[in-house]
């Protein structure tokens, strides 16, 4: 991993350099001093845009993307969210009632796919990232990640989605989830851009309820490709 200087972190997120230095020295955006210079982190810039991200209301994750889209970076295109969701890659309803089986279940859906070649890597990567800061939402869901993008078991970007029959209690903060995402990454980038778009569908005021009541893991498609033609009407 490498480090942002102030000019190039400015690019990345599309700010001035004077506004970089101000955040950096308010203990917004985290950082340190070099020899008098300042210097962030790529992998904790990458932690910032993610609180960002879950912060943020529907105008604001909108901006993220586009902010996202105009950065030039040789990485891994990101398209529509439901080309990174294989049918094969959707369970329904998914067979686990502990936080521990949720987990490996869901690797092991992405797994079927092909495109992930080590289910219990990814599955271990992802319980690190639980135990560090849960995933789960007032609303049900649960947003699945590892903590870095695991490239060398993973041929390309893949999501994968299991619905519980009924919610299960996922989190130390004692939230009930049925819904549960997985995000498998190839970069810090793409990571943040699915983030970001999936965060903007779950504000679509009828898929969860369509996922929920799904029969089918075709049914689950629907409702995400629904979802996300209702953002693209909107761009």
């Amino acid at each position: 991993m490498e480090d942002f200087d102030v000019g190039h972190l400015a690019a990345f997120l599309r700010m001035t350099p004077d506004q970089v230095i101000k955040l950096a020295e308010r203990g917004k955006l985290p950082g340190r001093r070099v020899q008098g210079e300042w210097r962030f982190s790529e992998a904790e810039i990458h932690h910032y845009m993610e609180d960002r991200i879950g912060d943020s209301d529907e105008e604001q994750l909108d901006q993220v993307e586009k902010m996202l889209d105009q950065t030039k970076t040789v990485q891994e295109p990101i398209g529509r969210i439901i080309d990174l969701c294989p049918v094969e890659a959707i369970a329904v309803p998914l067979n686990a009632r502990t936080r521990g089986s949720v987990i490996r279940s869901m690797a092991d859906l992405a797994a079927t796919t092909g495109l992930l070649w080590d289910a219990p890597a990814m599955a271990e990567a992802v319980r690190q990232r639980e135990d560090l800061h849960p995933t789960a939402l007032d609303c049900g869901v649960a947003l699945l990640h590892p903590r870095r993008p695991q490239t060398s078991i993973l041929a390309q970007s893949l999501m994968a989605v299991g619905v519980c029959s009924a919610p299960i209690p996922f989190s130390d903060q004692g939230h009930l989830t049925d819904v549960f995402f997985l995000l498998c990454s190839y970069d810090d980038r793409s990571h943040l851009k699915i983030l970001a778009r999936l965060s903007r569908l779950l504000s679509v005021q009828d898929m969860l309820p369509q996922i929920r009541a799904a029969q089918s893991p075709a049914d689950v498609r629907a409702a995400l490709e629904d979802a996300e033609a209702i953002i693209e009407d909107d761009e």
